[in-house]
């Protein structure tokens, strides 16, 4: 199974923001949007970073309520790890966990094409199994 795999099932379509937008904008979207991230994109739509829930607690942790005044630049992630839809979903998780993050952009000759979170790997591997499942007790069944 391939990312290009998970893209086709749950669509292209990427939640980004711009680097010098404030975190007080950011959250508002994260909340609006129910996500867990969020992409900021850059001159030509490049990807610029990322910015996590867990950024924006750092963010309020070392600096309270300013910085949700702040841009979204003085927190985020800025060298992004990314894969390509040809990557399998197995080298996928291991950028994930290995990363300890739970959301990657997908890029393909450089361009953004879409983003993944582990809950959409999850959902892919447990639609994988039901089928696998039915797929043996169906061959069970009539070998019987």
């Amino acid at each position: 199974m391939s990312v290009a795999a998970i893209l086709k099932a749950k669509g292209a379509s990427v939640i980004s923001v711009k680097p010098d937008d404030s975190l007080r904008a950011v959250v508002e979207v994260l909340s609006s949007k129910r996500i867990g991230a969020v992409l900021a994109l850059g001159s030509e739509g490049r990807v610029a970073g990322v910015l996590s829930e867990r950024d924006v607690v750092r963010a309020l942790a070392s600096h309270g309520a300013d910085a949700l005044d702040r841009p979204v630049s003085d927190y985020m992630t800025a060298e992004v790890v990314h894969a390509s839809p040809s990557d399998s979903v197995e080298a996928l998780m291991e950028k994930m966990t290995h990363g300890r993050f739970r959301h990657l952009p997908i890029l393909e000759g450089g361009r953004l094409v879409g983003i993944i979170s582990i809950g959409d790997v999850v959902k892919r591997r447990i639609e994988d199994a039901v089928h696998e499942a039915a797929a043996l007790r169906e061959y069970v069944s009539t070998a019987g």
